[in-house]
């Protein structure tokens, strides 16, 4: 029967061989295995186990739960690792605070681990310098404003760099970009004088789009008022053209109904007297014993009558015994009452 001390000695070792040498290994993490010190293989999630005292696991330096470590068991996860703030320079000598975030994941476990000392050190560094030299190149206003642009320069550099280490960049974000306290105190200034400035160039705006509605309004207002004075004018003037119109074919047809009258006249007096010339110096006769009577019954003391009134007169004379004699044959040849 084995002493009781050697016992506890057996019970102790199985222990310890069972727990550092069957492995149960969780989703998304592994173990690297070397042999007598020469890379064997790379465990990967569920139940493992190694050869004791030959197998040993390769621990790296590695982010777990948000701090840097030695860890055996290596996340395959993306991991955050965060970037100490740095002083920088710009490009217009004004050195501002800066520091950063970067996203990355490993993607080749065994290049991570013999490519590289300390991997997120390395990382850490060359953020950095990358960062230095990219804002470097830039004014203070130009890297204030383009966080994107160095966001994605600085994943392009990283990422060609990191490849040969089997570590993916996926994203890089910049926490805080922090000029010097005088300069952001000019930078809240200036703003304050834009911010101002603009007001003022809106409340100009404003007033002369007033300005020029208004002229607007009072332009459109004469056009309109000269525009209902015009067509006023036109009706006007149609109207009188129309009464002028309707005058002239009015006295058209007075004239036209004078001379109808006249003509009817002249009808009746030739068939009275027989003859077209005798109505005819009947005719002028009457005309110039109406001219004559409209002389002499002006306002004066003297009445000239002119030399052709004579033939005038004599012309009425012979009328009037052509009349006589007119009379004296309508009255022979009315019948008498026995």
């Amino acid at each position: 029967m084995l002493p009781i001390f050697l016992l506890l000695a057996i019970v102790f070792l199985v222990i310890i061989i069972f727990t550092k040498y069957v492995i149960v290994i969780r989703q998304q993490e592994c173990v690297i295995v070397e042999r007598l010190g020469k890379f064997h293989t790379i465990l990967n999630s569920g139940l493992n186990i190694l050869i004791p005292f030959v197998d040993q696991s390769r621990q790296i330096l590695w982010s777990r739960n948000g701090m840097i470590t030695n860890v055996d068991r290596i996340d395959l996860r993306e991991v955050v690792i965060d970037i100490p703030e740095q002083k920088v320079i710009t490009k217009d000598n004004v050195g501002i605070i800066v520091d950063a975030i970067i996203y990355v994941q490993i993607t080749d476990v065994k290049r991570a681990a013999y490519e590289i000392q300390s991997l997120p050190l390395a990382v850490a560094q060359l953020t950095q310098t990358t960062l230095r030299s990219l804002v470097g190149e830039m004014d203070l206003d130009h890297t204030l404003s383009s966080r994107d642009v160095i966001n994605s320069r600085l994943k392009i550099v990283l990422d060609e760099a990191t490849d040969k280490w089997g570590l993916k960049v996926n994203r890089v974000e910049l926490k805080n970009v922090s000029p010097p306290p005088d300069v952001q105190m000019a930078m809240e200034k200036q703003m304050q004088a834009e911010r101002e400035r603009r007001a003022n160039v809106l409340t100009a705006e404003g007033s002369k789009q007033s300005q020029i509605l208004n002229a607007e309004g009072e332009k459109r207002s004469r056009i309109e008022h000269s525009e209902g004075e015009k067509q006023e004018k036109i009706n006007q003037a149609l109207g009188d053209k129309e009464a002028t119109i309707a005058r002239a074919i009015g006295q058209a047809q007075a004239i036209e109904d004078v001379a109808a009258a006249q003509a009817k006249s002249i009808e009746l007096i030739k068939g009275a007297f027989g003859s077209p010339d005798v109505a005819a110096n009947y005719l002028i006769a009457m005309e110039y014993l109406k001219r004559f009577g409209e002389m002499t019954h002006k306002n004066t003391d003297k009445v000239f009558i002119p030399y052709e009134a004579t033939a005038v007169l004599s012309s009425l004379g012979a009328v009037g015994d052509i009349m006589g004699k007119v009379a004296s044959n309508a009255g022979s040849n009315i019948p008498v009452r026995k």
